[in-house]
């Protein structure tokens, strides 16, 4: 008798994590890994932040500190920590009680639970995020029964910045009540994030699609419809303090979309601000108009949380609290976020004078425009893959770099790498890669594809359709 499970198709590799498993698994002495987004120090090793370290040792030594359930939603403490963070302590709608968080499973968790919240309470269907952008983004929200995905522009290649206009437009003809998806900072992929006046410009097309400047009487009638008729903004806050070093300076979007009057949901990470990676620690936070509301709210995440996780875990929520809530060791924790931004800052400064020297050709200055923890390079797929087989260097096929992963040992390496690729692989000869990558969503992704035993995510339905001959 046959297996039921034989009908299980084997499922696309996440690129991300066979990068970082073929990296573990190569033995050249001077490879490097620029793909997983995780802060790495000058000898390119894990850092845990000494305020985690300080912390832990506390905890550990702490009898009361047990190992029972939280609340279905959560560490109160954490959340409130985390609201406060996010929208600064003397925010007004804190004060008028009308925000509030739930712990989540980390960023990921957050957009999941607020996602399947509004599409099942709200009866939200589309969404909207941006091209590019972090790869996870799509599957969350349609896993959570958002039905009708779609993209608004946002990296321009022959800038290297925002294609403001596109974005613009894409917006305007967003249908009412679709979710607008929004980095808070350090975008991701492209590092690259709207000034403050192209801020004001996304919320003024998100309170009024039409681009025309209401009177004073016909905003008055506007905000009686808004609540039916309006972009719901959801942010993805993934690098506070992390992007910039400056905590406020990184939450400046969302605040100002509150200061306008926006309700909106923003999910948070302490991945990258805390280094805690692996211990999922995230927060959910909701501004809305009527602080009645909450507790109806609050009823019926209980329930979307209880059917996915039950509860949220402990150790690294009570960590983020005890430091957010002591000013002592908040002012260290935020000598930490300074110490890590520095230096990716200098890296960017570094490869960039690197390629110059090098005389590479196009123009390096993105690299130290962009923010954050990643840089989208420029590179083409073709020019990717030949940094990986020949320099075992690796990096995703869209050319996104973990700055993180560069230091003053491998930083020349790196710029020698790329003007290698650049020169013997001009983006103008790239036709096959250009075309593949253009058409790489519409495809299905069958498996990997290996160049002299160096890893190549590729879609094989469309070298077979075109008569490719995969060697």
């Amino acid at each position: 008798m046959g297996s039921r499970f034989q009908g299980v198709e084997q499922g696309p590799p996440i690129e991300v994590f066979q990068l970082n498993k073929l990296f573990i698994e190569d033995t050249y002495q001077n490879k490097i890994n620029l793909s997983v987004g995780a802060y790495r120090d000058e000898n390119a090793k894990p850092w845990v932040l000494p305020i985690v370290r300080k912390m832990e040792k506390q905890m550990a030594a702490d009898e009361t500190l047990l190992h029972e359930y939280l609340p279905v939603l959560g560490l109160e403490q954490f959340s409130q920590a985390s609201v406060s963070m996010l929208l600064g302590e003397d925010s007004p709608v804190i004060a008028a009680g009308r925000a509030f968080g739930v712990q989540t499973l980390s960023g990921t968790g957050g957009l999941r639970v607020g996602a399947e919240f509004l599409n099942k309470h709200l009866k939200y269907t589309t969404f909207y995020y941006s091209s590019p952008t972090w790869e996870n983004h799509h599957l969350v929200f349609v896993n959570s029964g958002f039905t009708t995905p779609r993209t608004y522009r946002y990296w321009d290649e022959k800038s290297r910045g925002i294609d403001f206009d596109g974005l613009i437009e894409d917006l305007r003809n967003a249908p009412e009540n679709s979710v607008i998806l929004l980095h808070a900072c350090a975008q991701n992929p492209t590092g690259v994030d709207p000034t403050q006046e192209q801020w004001e410009k996304i919320a003024d097309v998100m309170e009024n699609p039409t681009g025309v400047d209401p009177t004073q009487e016909q905003w008055e009638k506007i905000a009686d419809v808004m609540e039916e008729k309006k972009l719901f903004p959801f942010f993805d806050s993934a690098y506070q303090g992390f992007a910039s070093g400056d905590l406020d300076k990184d939450a400046w979007a969302v605040r100002y979309f509150v200061k306008r009057g926006f309700e909106l949901v923003c999910a948070q990470s302490f991945a990258k601000n805390f280094g805690l990676y692996n211990e999922r620690v995230g927060n959910l936070t909701f501004v809305v108009s009527d602080a009645a509301l909450i507790p109806a709210m609050k009823s019926q995440l209980t329930w979307i949380v209880r059917g996915m996780y039950s509860n949220p875990p402990a150790h690294g929520a009570r960590l983020v609290a005890s430091v957010l809530t002591n000013k002592q060791l908040f002012d260290e924790w935020r000598d930490h976020i300074k110490t890590m931004s520095s230096r990716v800052i200098q890296m960017r400064e570094a490869l960039r004078a690197e390629l110059i020297k090098l005389g590479t050709p196009g123009n390096w200055d993105h690299i130290v425009k962009q923010i954050g923890m990643f840089s989208y390079t420029g590179l083409t797929p073709r020019q990717v893959e030949h940094l990986i087989q020949e320099y075992h260097i690796y990096l995703l096929r869209s050319g996104r770099i973990s700055v993180c992963g560069l230091n003053q040992n491998n930083v020349a390496y790196m710029a020698k790498a790329m003007h290698d690729a650049i020169t013997k692989f001009p983006a103008e000869h790239n036709i096959f890669f250009d075309h593949f990558d253009r058409h790489r969503k519409k495809l299905f992704l069958q498996g990997i594809y290996f160049w002299s035993d160096k890893f190549v995510t590729i879609d094989m339905t469309w070298c077979r359709v075109r008569g490719f001959v995969c060697l």
